[in-house]
Formats: C-alpha cells, structure tokens, sequence
C-alpha cells in the first residue's frame, strides 16, 4: 500500500500540463479560405485577443516554455504569452500549420464548387484526402505526435504552452482523447482559445479545458 502511495505521488508530481492555444484573428477566417502555410498578420483584434490570452495564462500558471509554429500568426501569439510570464519561446516544425497544396488561400466555396467530391471527402472522411501537392491528416498526426513526444521528455512535470493552428491543434487532441481521425471536424478551435491537458508520467490523460475562451469577453 505504502508503495503505490509513492508511486501515485510522484505521477502527480510528474504530471505535465499543456497549454494549448491557437493564434489570434487573422485575415481570411470570415470568409473562411484554406489559409494554411500563407504568411498572415495578427490583425487588431488579433493581438487584443493574444493580449488577453497571455494576461489569463500570467495570472494562472507558471509556464517553463512557450512552443509555437513558425508563422508569423503563432510566433506573435506566442510572444505576448512569453513576454506575460518571462519566458522564452521556440518555433517547432511540427507545429506548422497543414499544408493545403493547391488549395491555400482558396475559399471554402471556391474549392466546393471547383472540386464537389473532394471537398465532400474532406468535410465527411477527412482522413480519406491528401490535399494536392500538400498534406494528409495523417502527415499533420505524424509530426504532432513528435511534438508531443518532445515535449514530454524535455518538460516532465512543467506547464508548457503550444501556440498553434486549427487543423494542428485538432491532430494534438484527437491523440490526447484517443479519437479517430473521423473526429477531425467536431473538435473547434477558435483564435486565442485555450485547452489545459494534463499527462502523467504514466501516460494517464486529464482533459481539463477545451476551447475555452472565456478570457476574450
């Protein structure tokens, strides 16, 4: 008995929490484009949001690090963050945002009446596409997986925060619940929100927010 206390104890101790956050408003979500890799400023609101979003978290935790996506979107997001609680920040590949090919900065519509079935497969059997000359969903769930894994090893027990995108942000949670890829689109993510996950060094799995944004009013 007094041998599983201990080792319950230390999990606890052990346990790693993950801040997960998308960037704040860009251009092209209203209407909604296949932004991917494109290069997009934070508008106004976007850094108000990031603003917010890093007030919540300084008030709330104490991050060792802050991880995001080299685009520009994250990199901002994730800089208000770290200038928030003092901390220094890493771009991680795997954090890129998916790469939609010939689709990128496409609108929704657009594709919906240029490629009737395709989209159709993307928005009913998303693991069933490969974007043209970009990614599946299974290359995003390959290289989150590493991110994971990563950060993990380096920060067993520490709060860690992830700046990244929908589609990105969506591959880390279908992995932390256990969900199919079928999943894809009942998981939203919107700009600045936040999700708390708690791992232990067992691999136990604690979900404690998900796209909570009741810091942005």
């Amino acid at each position: 008995m007094g041998q599983e206390w201990t080792i319950q104890q230390r999990e606890r101790r052990e346990m790693t929490r993950i801040l997960l956050t998308r960037h704040g408003h860009v251009e092209g979500i209203r209407p909604e484009r296949f932004r991917g890799r494109a290069e997009l400023p934070l508008t106004a609101q976007g850094m108000a949001e990031a603003e917010a979003l890093a007030a919540r978290i300084a008030r709330h935790w104490k991050p060792a690090k802050v991880y995001t996506s080299a685009l520009q979107r994250c990199v901002l997001t994730g800089g208000a963050i770290a200038g928030a609680v003092g901390v220094a920040t890493e771009a991680l590949a795997g954090l890129m945002d998916i790469d939609y090919g010939a689709w990128q900065m496409r609108t929704h519509e657009e594709i919906e009446k240029e490629a009737p079935e395709a989209y159709r497969l993307w928005r009913t059997a998303p693991q069933r596409v490969r974007f043209p000359g970009g990614e599946s969903l299974q290359d995003v769930v390959a290289r989150t997986a590493d991110v994971l894994r990563l950060v993990l090893a380096r920060h067993a027990g520490d709060t860690v925060v992830l700046v990244g995108h929908d589609s990105v942000n969506r591959a880390i949670l279908m992995q932390l619940l256990d969900m199919p890829l079928t999943a894809y689109a009942r998981l939203v993510q919107d700009p600045c929100t936040l999700n708390e996950i708690e791992v232990s060094s067992g691999g136990d799995v604690r979900i404690q927010r998900i796209n909570d944004t009741s810091h942005l009013g």
